[in-house]
């Protein structure tokens, strides 16, 4: 039984409402409207908003958006159907309001609509009634993959093949040999030949040097390095920090302070550099030519209605471009299933005019993915928790070697720039030398920010190795509220998103201490595995808090930003799943290497 069915324009005027309950559905259709057709997630036709599923269909000609809400529990079969008939019944029954513009008249639908339910509802009982027959191999999407790659090939190499006519030879037992075949065979021949002698000349060079390491027993036997003092080893001594404890920290000298002051103020944003300098303005005439990914959509021209067959060519290399930047493929298909829902029914002009309309939808989509959906201004709320009398908590948490504890020392270096006094928690109580390193990263701040008046500006807060983490934490805090400290940062232990230990301990400490940020360390350098890490991050958080309202992943810190060039897909990966903003950028190994996120610079480099 459906629950409502509602036609609305894009700018939000409701032309025809059905509902079967006096419930209200504002929120649901509101949340659908906020979360999926304005950050552009409408690929998938679904939705589900607390005990509802709404499905929807978007009209780009007239700019309408058909709805459909029902519960979750229910599995209505013919809800795809009602949408595709009702869509096309009041686009003809009313194209010409529609084109003219008129959409405050009243549309007296209800009596079309009860006939096309009724009609819905008969065809999905005579369907559940024909029994289910398997589903050929023409039918298949493999099948027509294989087919369309098939095309595209004969025509990729269309110009590079000629056709050959030779008069083929008899031979004594009735079968005729081509020359091609004699060419291949002959060629076959001459590769093999060639490897059997590139082998044995490796085997006559290594030949007189088998016996003497065989005799030899010194070779086998790996020399302790022999570490001397003098000449490229002078250094030797201040690298040495076994012997250095907290309260040496004054004697520190060993420090850069040309990177002192740099960090005042906001996070300065990320500048991407692509290597393709091609021209955005318009694309080549000729296809050999680079033109960037955008000389696809050569074959889009016309001014009828843009249909998914039609685009279906461009939309899969579009896909695999976004693929060899390193979007997820999953990632990288619901974007090009929004990009056509999105265009689909469009009427376009010239070849011109298309190659920049679909440019430029697709550079809007990502752009309005990576743009955050709510304010983050970590300076603005330290400073109001202050007011307040209490420290500002982030807890840091990821999988194992993506950078935590380095990317909270810049952050700690960042908000001591500012003013602000830190406390760092040494809540990873597993692996061997976390806390040391923490200690050091103290020990540098403390050197580049000397206090002249009362405490330092960094301050560790450790309790060892073994301890429980969220009990750590919670000191820590309380800690900081005593002491005034305006900030407290939270490390906590790599663990890989399977292991539920230790995710459950993550959980723990999350609910039991409940940060003001809770943020996701990734990697740059990750593709596919980025989704894997987000989503069981996030549903361990809200499986194992055991609360109503979870805390979840607020924000991302995204690592080694410099070691990828072009391939910033990661970041279209990450925000696209959580919907949460990446807050920080690491692009290198010193207390200034972290910026915020460029959209623009990021979607500039990804569709080059």
């Amino acid at each position: 039984m459906l629950d409502l069915f509602s036609i609305f324009s894009k700018g939000g005027i409701v032309l025809w409402c059905f509902q079967s309950t006096g419930e209200i559905f504002s929120p649901s259709v509101n949340a659908l409207i906020r979360g999926v057709i304005l950050q552009e997630r409408s690929g998938n036709n679904s939705f589900n908003h607390n005990a509802l599923t709404l499905q929807y269909k978007l009209d780009n000609e007239f700019e309408l958006v058909f709805v459909v809400a029902y519960q979750r529990i229910l599995q209505l079969s013919y809800v795809d159907k009602l949408l595709n008939d009702v869509h096309l019944e009041f686009r003809d029954k009313y194209k010409n309001e529609l084109r003219g513009g008129q959409m405050m008249i009243d549309f007296d639908f209800k009596a079309c609509f009860d006939k096309i339910l009724r009609q819905s509802e008969h065809w999905a009982k005579t369907q559940a009634k024909i029994p289910k027959q398997m589903r050929t191999f023409e039918d298949s999407v493999k099948s027509k993959k294989t087919v369309a790659s098939m095309i595209e090939r004969k025509e990729d190499e269309k110009t590079k093949k000629t056709v050959k006519i030779v008069e083929s030879k008899p031979v004594p037992n009735g079968r005729e040999e081509s020359p091609e075949e004699d060419d291949v065979v002959a060629a076959s021949r001459a590769r093999l030949a060639q490897k059997l002698a590139q082998s044995k000349k490796k085997d006559a060079k290594k030949s007189p040097k088998s016996p003497k390491l065989a005799d030899s027993k010194e070779a086998k036997v790996k020399k302790p390095r022999v570490w001397e003092l003098g000449g490229n080893n002078r250094d030797l001594p201040a690298l040495d920090f076994s012997t250095d404890k907290p309260e040496d920290a004054g004697n520190y000298t060993n420090y850069d302070t040309t990177m002192v002051g740099q960090m005042a103020g906001k996070i300065r944003d990320l500048e991407v550099e692509s290597s393709d300098e091609s021209s955005d303005e318009e694309l080549p005439a000729s296809p050999t030519k680079s033109g960037g990914m955008f000389n696809i959509f050569k074959g889009l021209v016309g001014s009828s209605a843009l249909t998914e067959q039609a685009m279906r060519p461009a939309l899969d290399k579009m896909r695999d471009h976004l693929i060899a930047k390193n979007v997820a493929a999953d990632i990288a298909n619901k974007l090009c299933d929004s990009v056509a829902s999105k265009l689909e029914g469009k009427v376009l002009g010239t070849f011109d005019s298309v190659a920049k309309t679909i440019k430029s939808t697709l550079t809007e989509s990502l752009v309005r993915i990576l743009s955050p959906k709510r304010r983050v201004d970590i300076l603005r709320d330290c400073l109001q928790a202050r007011q307040e009398g209490r420290p500002y908590v982030m807890c840091f948490c990821g999988v194992n070697g993506v950078g935590k504890s380095t990317n909270l020392a810049k952050i700690c270096f960042w908000l001591i720039e500012n003013g602000l006094s830190v406390l760092i928690a040494a809540c990873d109580t597993f692996r061997a030398g976390a806390v040391e390193q923490l200690r050091t990263h103290t020990r540098h701040l403390n050197a580049l920010h000397p206090s002249t008046t009362g405490p330092a500006m960094a301050t560790l807060y450790e309790k060892g190795y073994g301890k429980d983490a969220a009990g750590i934490a919670m000191e820590a805090i309380r800690y900081a509220a005593d002491t005034k400290t305006d900030v407290v940062l939270i490390d906590t232990a790599g663990r890989m998103q399977d292991n539920e230990p230790l995710m459950r301990a993550l959980a723990k400490l999350i609910k039991v201490n409940d940060p003001d940020l809770v943020l996701f360390v990734g990697e740059a350098l990750v593709g596919n595995e980025a989704v894997d890490q987000l989503v069981k991050f996030n549903q361990a958080l809200a499986d194992y808090s055991s609360t109503a309202n979870p805390h979840t992943i607020d924000g991302i810190v995204l690592t080694k930003f410099d070691t990828i060039d072009d391939k910033v897909g990661a970041a279209i990966s990450m925000t696209y799943i959580t919907g949460q903003p990446i807050v920080f950028v690491g692009t290198g190994q010193t207390y200034t290497d972290l910026k915020a996120l460029n959209a623009n610079a990021v979607v500039h480099a990804l569709m080059k």
